[in-house]
Parts: C-alpha cells; structure tokens; sequence
C-alpha cells in the first residue's frame, strides 16, 4: 500500500495542539540511538500530569467501534470480521489499515480523524524479528524465539487471508484493498506494520485495558530504578504521564516508562525490537514439550489441556539464582491410568459427545487444578519428580540445539546479509538464553537428587523393582 513520507516529530506539536493534548514540561523530540521519545523541556519535581491524552483519543477496542458509528467504511470490514473484530488488537488492527487506507486512497475510503495525521509521525517498525530477512531469522536457531516466530508469522498469515476472504465481496474492499493495480493495495507486510504498530506500542491502560495512546507510545522504556514516568487513567477517561514518587526531571532529560520490568529477552526481542544493553540475563524463557508417542493416552490428553503444551522457566524475583517454572501441562504429562488419572467419553443431551478428565474419581474442569491434586497424594513426591525429569530434559535438549547450531549460525554470519544491529540482538539472544538454561540444568538437576533421597521415592522405586524382579522370576518360571 502507498504511504506518504513519515513526518519529523518536531512537526507533532501542532497535531497536539490541534487535538488538545496537554503537555506539561515535555515535548515528543528526536533521541539519540532510539529515533524518537519523550523529553523534558523544564524542570519538574512534582506528581502533577507531564501529559494529558483525552479519553476519545485513545485508541481502544470501544473507541474504535465509536469512531465505526461514522465511519460505514469501517464497520463494514469490523462486521465482517465478526468476533476477531470484539478483541482489542482485532478492532484496534482494522482502525489502523482503515488509516494507511485513506492516505493511499487520497481520502476517497474510511473517515479522516485524529489518528489519520497522527500515523505520519510513527516510524517502520522495521527492527522487530518479524521483518528479519531469512538469514537473519535463521540466527535465532535453537533460541526460544525461534518456533515463537514461526508461529506468529503463519498466525498473520492466517489472519491476513481471513480478512481478504471475509471482505472479497465489500465492493471497495474489492476494488481497493484486493486490486493489485490499486496504489490502496493491502499487501501482507501492511498487516505485519500494522501489528508491530500495535505490539510495540499498546499499554495496558488501567481502567481501559490494552489501547494505544498518542504520544505517550512515544516514550521509550528503562527498567527499574530507570523508569522515569507511570501512566495511568484519569477520572474523566483521560490518559495521564507523570513522575513517579521521588523522581525529577531537568530541561533535556528523557523521559521513560516501562514496557514491563519483568519480561524475558525473547518477549523484548519479540514484541519490540530491541535489548536493554544492561540486560545481564533472559529473564524467561517458553519451551515446548511433546508427549511421548507410546503414551497411551497421548491423544486424550492433548485434546483436553487447555493450556500450551510446555512449561515457562523464569528466575524468581529474590534472586540468588533461584528458579521457577509454571506449566500444567507437565502434571498431565508425567501421570496416567495406573496412577489414577482417568478419561471418559460423556454424551450429552443434544447427542455431542465431550471428553472429560478426572484423578481418583474427582472431575477435573481445568488442567491446572491438577497439581493441586497431585501434591495431596502420598505420592507427590514421586509425581513432582517425574515433572522435573520431564522439564529438565527438555533443558538439555535445547541446550543441545543452540550448541549444535553454533558452527551454522557462525558460517552463517560470515557469508550471508544481514542488518547489524538485528545480528547483534540475536547474538545476544542466544548467549543470554544458553547461560539461563546452564544455570537452570545445574538448579533442577540439584533439586531432582533431593527428591531421589525422599523416604517416598525410595519406597516407591523399592517396591517397583520387587514388581519388576517377581515379574522376570514368573517369566523364566
């Protein structure tokens, strides 16, 4: 789709003005190393608001079907798009094409608003891995961010051509966004801007929920003691900046919030393009796990886990090199029939038959009450150290993945093309994720040697080789 130049930020104060935004000691400026934030222009000690969005200007899932009571271009496509279009990246994505449609239509489709201009001013997202060229996506070989890739660009592909058939028989849908003679052409890697616009710049606005919010996206992120600046709602609706307790700002000053303190380096990689540079570890990590194929009951319970079939693996918030890990899928994993886990074909009223789950004849609605149960058994010991044998070698072998596709990524880095600051980030990716897993291979191997020495593990091996060994005797016998 044709889209104007981008326009300078120095350029946004009339916008802001024009749509009265109060600003207050701050100004949206050009910053070094970071293309453009949030600057002081004097100095401010106070809580009072360093910036004012009001409330219809924020761009929220109601907002958007708001704006469609005017705009019959817009809630044509939103009803076509049914449900996905009453989630707030659905709605808030529509807006978005419906603005890059406009310009490129020279105004003939979709309502001219606030949000129009105010896209001239956002920059290509360009540095988030799902704009990476081959080569440099194959650099995130054997990190967690590589099968996250993969399923986030078939997920777009997927949402790209629900909207081309949902709206193939809107005639300027047809004529415009489905013409490839048309200079409003939606192609693929407009959707993929339009969702890094949203990934990179949504906030989870208290009273509003996810929404984007002109001008205050444009501040940067610092963690920690770092962080500048808090957003809030304000009780007329309006979108708030200001100074967090104990904080001051000078004429020149950035001005920072936090995009989350505690998210990992592939969700920072993933969803902004970037690293911190005083990111000394990846935080978290997902990794997928898969139920063995002699399983018995491998497809019953892939079918009722309503949860990622994987566990996530993250440091815990005290430090010290304690670690933790959250995945329900693992108790599903690590038990079965002769344990007492148990599933049943139930037909229902209307003739459609349901599969449930239940453990020691309690009906289970939802995967993750099952530890709960598990830990009441005399034997959680034993079932807690099947979950860490399960989790710790799904360590190793990505351990394993990233060292064995060293050699390649090294090669790789040295004959193909590739932008060097997406190079570096994915280095750093791989190194900070391989010292997370080490560490968490030593952590968790430690805690299974514990487990191994509990009176209940002891006894229940005991008896299980006297099982084994009457078995063999019978056998022979």
């Amino acid at each position: 789709m044709r889209r104007g130049t981008s326009l300078p930020v120095e350029r946004l104060v009339a916008w802001v003005k024009l749509n009265n935004i109060d600003f207050h000691g701050v100004k949206v400026s050009t910053v070094e190393d970071h293309g453009s934030g949030v600057v002081a222009t004097w100095t401010v000690d106070d809580c009072s608001p360093l910036m004012s969005v009001p409330q219809d200007l924020v761009l929220s899932q109601d907002n958007v079907w708001i704006q469609a009571k005017s705009d019959r271009h817009l809630l044509q496509v939103l009803e076509a798009l049914g449900e996905y279009a009453r989630t707030a990246r659905g709605a808030i994505l529509i807006f978005l094409v419906l603005q890059l449609t406009n310009h490129a239509s020279h105004g003939h489709i979709g309502n001219q608003n606030p949000f129009t201009d105010y896209i001239m001013y956002l920059p290509a997202c360009s540095s988030l891995p799902t704009f990476w060229n081959q080569a440099e996506r194959a650099l995130l070989t054997g990190t967690s961010l590589e099968p996250a890739l993969e399923a986030k660009l078939k997920n777009l592909d997927r949402e790209y051509s629900i909207l081309r058939e949902s709206t193939l028989a809107i005639d300027w849908c047809k004529s415009h966004w489905w013409n490839s003679d048309s200079e409003a052409a939606l192609s693929f890697e407009d959707w993929k801007q339009v969702d890094a616009v949203y990934r990179s710049r949504a906030l989870d606005l208290p009273g509003t929920g996810h929404a984007t919010v002109p001008c205050i996206d444009m501040a940067n992120h610092a963690s920690g003691d770092d962080t500048v600046a808090l957003y809030e709602t304000d009780r007329s609706g309006n979108a708030i900046l200001y100074l967090r307790e104990g904080k001051s700002i000078a004429p020149g000053d950035e001005v920072t919030i936090t995009y989350g303190d505690n998210k990992g380096a592939c969700e920072m990689l993933f969803s902004y393009g970037f690293l911190e540079s005083n990111m000394t570890s990846a935080r978290e990590l997902f990794l997928d796990i898969q139920i063995p194929e002699d399983d018995p009951l491998r497809v019953a319970k892939q079918k009722v886990s309503q949860h990622p079939p994987g566990f996530r693996l993250f440091l815990l918030p005290q430090g010290d090199g304690e670690m933790g890990w959250e995945g329900p899928f693992i108790w599903l994993a690590c038990v079965n029939e002769e344990d007492g886990l148990e599933f049943k074909v139930l037909q229902q009223n209307d003739g459609v038959k349901e599969l449930k789950v239940s453990w020691q004849d309690t009906d289970i609605q939802n995967i993750s009450e099952l530890q709960n149960l598990l830990k009441a058994e005399s034997l959680w010991d034993v079932f807690h150290l099947r979950a860490l044998s399960i989790l710790q070698s799904r360590i190793q072998e990505q351990i394993q993945k990233l060292e064995y596709s060293g050699d390649f990524v090294k090669e790789l880095s040295q004959n193909a093309e590739y932008n060097r600051i997406h190079f570096d980030n994915a280095m750093r990716l791989r190194d900070l994720e391989e010292a997370m897993l080490l560490e968490a291979n030593q952590y968790f191997r430690a805690k299974m040697e514990e487990l191994a020495l509990s009176r209940v593990v002891q006894e229940y091996l005991a008896s299980a080789n006297s099982e084994a060994e009457t078995q063999l005797d019978a056998g022979f016998a």
